[in-house]
């Protein structure tokens, strides 16, 4: 269960070294390194400054010499990991969706409430996006150029993601706790609120929006159109009560 962003945040320190660990076990008939806690942490280097670049320059202007100047390694030592941009862009986008999907399932495992499975679904997604917001952005603006594989790779777990809420929110209609609606059309107005927060951050951040804020008012809203009348004034008149004892 996520209870705030701050614990959030420690957490996934170790699921992003896990992934790189997996990254590298996946990769070893390309990887020319055989110490895997080396090629672990320089696997993070490598991904962590190439979402740098492609932010602050572009993927397509970034050339692996700057790439070599960003990370600290050689252009010898990062041939052992690569061999050109497409096995590059492979192990970004292979990291960030391995990443989001398990993060997400993570944290809906073995909640039977749909509103509450929703609730942390919503902060999952959005706390991930804050924390390696660098691959969201990357993987949304370069998404037209990316090669075919990969393309098709970002569309399917786009409606991964999407499938998810889709299957929570049918959940909850099936079991009388959400009101009947379209669960396809709100899954996907779902993910587009969820992606504002990672493509306008400065509106955001103008308004003195936290993380925090913005993944409650996606819940609370959702929760105001899902729930019944009546439970969504017994819901909040909860939240006013706990407010007031605090």
């Amino acid at each position: 269960m996520i209870q705030d962003f701050d614990t959030f945040k420690a957490e996934l320190s170790l699921s992003k070294e896990e992934i790189c660990r997996e990254l590298y076990q996946e990769n070893t008939d390309k990887i020319r390194i055989k110490k895997e806690t080396t090629a672990t942490r320089n696997l993070a280097r490598i991904i962590d400054s190439t979402l740098r670049l492609a932010n602050s320059k572009g993927f397509h202007a970034m050339t692996l010499r700057d790439l070599c100047s960003d990370s600290g390694l050689s252009m010898g030592g990062l041939y052992a990991y690569i061999r050109n941009k497409d096995d590059l862009i492979h192990l970004i986008q292979s990291h960030g969706f391995k990443l989001t999907r398990r993060t997400v399932l993570q944290y809906i495992a073995d909640i039977p409430d749909p509103v509450e499975k929703l609730s942390q679904a919503i902060r999952a997604h959005v706390f991930l996006s804050e924390l390696i917001r660098p691959w969201f952005y990357f993987s949304y603006m370069e998404a037209k150029s990316l090669p075919p594989v990969e393309k098709q790779n970002a569309i399917a777990t786009e409606r991964e993601i999407e499938t998810i809420f889709c299957n929570i929110i049918s959940e909850g209609i099936e079991q009388g706790v959400f009101r009947e609606i379209n669960a396809r059309l709100l899954s996907s107005l779902i993910k587009a609120m969820m992606q504002d927060w990672y493509l306008k951050r400065r509106k955001y951040r103008e308004q003195g929006v936290s993380v925090e804020d913005y993944a409650n008012q996606i819940r609370e809203l959702l929760q105001s159109y899902l729930l019944p009348t009546s439970s969504s004034s017994q819901l909040a008149s909860s939240r006013r009560a706990t407010s007031s004892a605090t």
